[in-house]
């Protein structure tokens, strides 16, 4: 994978906390944009409102008080939080080029933001059986980042949240991603540079291996 790959897509920074609505029929228009090959591929960082999305697996009663609009959603997981002080990543890549293999991109994406964060001094990890991005917090596992994806005409939706510094509180009022026996936990919590453009930096210095990393896959799968 070269340079030339990764200015192949676009990247895009939300200028302003965008709408769930909004930013779900951009999104979409998009993608099937991109499959129709009428479009480049996008990586676009927003922030939103405080909101609650619900996946294809949410069980109702993880939603403990609702008090924060509640958005479906077509992603794969349960509930999660969105809002102010979290970096939310909405993927728009075409896997018919990158290999058909949804297990292997949600690998891949864990292991980018894994990456990232390690450049800000987090050591954070994943857990076989458990879809997202952790670290330890006072010496406690705790969840730091949600991996939410759906593919339409193998082109990626949705993607990855990782809480830079949002109110954790926010969270109570759901079950996040259905595991209640583990806290949630930002970069600011565990006294680190809690800024997007620190953390979007630490992507974009990432993505080339990221993209290596799909690239094998498809060379492999061939």
């Amino acid at each position: 994978m070269n340079r030339r790959a990764t200015e192949a897509i676009d990247w895009e920074h939300a200028a302003a906390p965008v709408a769930y609505p909004q930013a779900l029929s951009r999104m979409t228009a998009r993608a099937a944009a991109i499959a129709q090959g009428q479009a480049r591929e996008l990586v676009w960082l927003v922030e939103h409102p405080s909101i609650y999305t619900a996946g294809t697996s949410a069980d109702p009663a993880e939603l403990l008080d609702p008090r924060f609009p509640v958005f479906a959603t077509g992603r794969g997981g349960r509930y999660t939080y969105h809002g102010p002080g979290q970096r939310v990543g909405y993927l728009m890549l075409d896997l018919n080029m990158r290999g058909r293999d949804v297990r292997h991109f949600v690998h891949s994406v864990e292991q980018w933001v894994v990456a990232a964060l390690a450049r800000l001094g987090v050591n954070a990890f994943t857990v076989p059986g458990r879809v997202g991005i952790w670290t330890r917090d006072g010496g406690a596992e705790a969840k730091i980042g949600a991996i939410g994806i759906r593919v339409k005409r193998w082109v990626t939706l949705h993607g990855f949240a990782v809480n830079i510094a949002p109110d954790l509180a926010d969270f109570d009022g759901i079950v996040p991603c259905g595991l209640a026996e583990y806290p949630v936990t930002s970069l600011r919590d565990l006294g680190k540079n809690s800024d997007f453009a620190s953390f979007d930096r630490a992507l974009a210095a990432e993505f080339e291996d990221f993209l290596t990393r799909l690239g094998r896959f498809a060379q492999n799968e061939a």
